[in-house]
């Protein structure tokens, strides 16, 4: 009973969570290897080297998959707390994106087309790249990249801004929470465990 209790307990935690409150709806929800280049100073010629680092990228949608309404990629860091960049996009605005990157999807693709890049930045990382440019006031770009050998092309690019502090606040709560609920259900299998052993070995 105890551990349908917590695990329903978590259910309720996961249910709580920020990125879903408005009624979008997870597609993808990986670690992603991200170099980070830090440009809000541009007379710092330092800032032009990278780091690396695992990136959670959460994708969800409002809307039907085959046609959503709006798409929204989340990027959060398990370093930093207060990492936290969003990338809002409808169809109108991805006109737009359309236009000036001269791509060949329509808006219903651009999701697989964004879990497919992210997907081979993970698979194979010395030719797929994902490089996020952290840049003044708040903006940043992430640039998805290819090795060629000869050169390297440029995929595709996503605008992004740093989300406000409430947004911010919400998450890192719901991460905490998160984390509480996972250590609770884990200290109440062991009591279980340990229950279970003294049952059948009782001078232990």
């Amino acid at each position: 009973v105890k551990q349908k209790m917590n695990s329903y307990d978590f259910s309720l935690v996961e249910e709580q969570d920020p990125s879903v409150a408005e009624g979008h709806r997870v597609l993808y929800d990986r670690e992603v290897p991200f170099e980070i280049r830090n440009q809000t100073d541009p007379n710092d010629p330092s800032q032009e080297l990278g780091t690396l680092e695992a990136i959670k990228v959460k994708i969800l949608i409002m809307g039907e998959e085959q046609n959503p309404l709006t798409l929204r990629i989340e990027l959060t860091s398990e370093t930093d707390l207060f990492f936290h960049f969003n990338h809002n996009l409808d169809e109108h605005g991805f006109r737009q994106v359309q236009e000036h990157q001269k791509l060949m999807v329509d808006f219903p693709e651009y999701p697989n087309v964004l879990i497919r890049m992210l997907n081979n930045c993970i698979k194979e990382p010395h030719s797929h790249l994902a490089v996020f440019v952290i840049e003044r006031e708040g903006l940043a770009r992430l640039d998805f990249i290819q090795n060629m050998e000869y050169k390297f092309v440029e995929l595709l690019s996503c605008n992004f801004i740093a989300s406000p502090e409430d947004v911010i606040r919400a998450h890192i709560c719901f991460r905490y929470n998160t984390l509480k609920s996972r250590l609770s259900l884990v200290q109440s299998r062991l009591q279980d465990i340990e229950s279970v052993i003294k049952a059948k070995n009782p001078s232990l």
